[in-house]
């Protein structure tokens, strides 16, 4: 416990436990809306802008973001517009925020530290600002949520029913993408932009195993989310590990393990 006594230590902590929060959370929604991939595709859409505010001295959480979601609205716009399916939209938004990146890291001269710690995180060197970034998102999303669950669940289950009953599908699918775009490049900071996509899936697929209901999907979600990630920064703390792949590797196996419980006897 005296690792807790150290300020950078706890300001991981902190803006891990509020990032897994919001991932977790999120996650539930976008499984079962079949768009998990989504937050893979907006960290290699942010990578681009990640690239783009070291090049030009900016803030690279700032252009990341704006570079995500312009990417986001832009996935939602070539599904809705030009009648692709979600995964050839995510693909392609993907794979062109990739290319840009990569032209603008050769336009520089390479990598540098600051890129790096964007592409394998490193959550360890967070700063006070940007735990207050990742307080404010947690607060957002848990609140946006909260106000428009009923919507949200609607949309997720049958969206062309909720669109017939007047709900603004169009908007809520523009905030769900916005709140996603934004809640990823966070999420770089803890995991990286190799590995955010797990921490969005699998500890929402791990509490869609056991749970009986879709509040508890999201309560479960987020446990075991803030749980990994905890477990995770203190092993990688204590043994001298990578924090990202702590992290991911717990909530892989916990997700077996919430998988070996549903096919178990005793739950049925």
């Amino acid at each position: 416990m005296e690792i807790l006594a150290y300020s950078f230590m706890q300001r991981a902590l902190l803006a891990g436990l509020l990032i897994a929060v919001a991932c977790s959370v999120l996650g539930v929604f976008l499984i079962l809306r079949r768009d998990a991939m989504l937050g893979h595709g907006l960290a290699e859409v942010a990578f681009g802008g990640i690239a783009l505010g070291l090049f030009l001295h900016v803030l690279p959480l700032a252009s990341a973001v704006a570079v995500a979601v312009l990417g986001a609205l832009g996935m939602l716009r070539l599904k809705e517009k030009a009648g692709i399916h979600g995964d050839t939209a995510i693909g392609i938004m993907a794979s062109c925020g990739m290319a840009l990146g990569i032209l603008i890291v050769s336009l520089a001269g390479g990598f540098n530290v600051s890129l790096f710690g964007y592409v394998f995180g490193n959550v360890l060197a967070i700063r006070p600002s940007e735990v207050w970034l990742a307080a404010g998102l947690a607060v957002v999303v848990v609140g946006v949520v909260i106000l428009f669950y009923r919507e949200f669940v609607f949309m997720t289950f049958d969206e062309e029913a909720a669109r017939v009953s007047g709900i603004r599908v169009d908007r809520l699918n523009a905030v769900l993408a916005v709140l996603s775009a934004v809640t990823v490049v966070l999420a770089m900071k803890v995991v990286g932009i190799l590995l955010v996509a797990a921490m969005i899936i699998i500890p929402a697929a791990a509490g869609l195993q056991l749970a009986r209901s879709f509040r508890q999907a999201i309560w479960l979600s987020a446990l075991i989310s803030t749980a990994t990630v905890f477990l995770g920064l203190m092993a990688a703390a204590l043994w001298d590990l990578p924090a990202a792949g702590s992290i991911v590797v717990l909530s892989t196996l916990v997700f077996l393990a919430c998988l070996a419980a549903r096919r178990s006897p005793f739950l049925r």
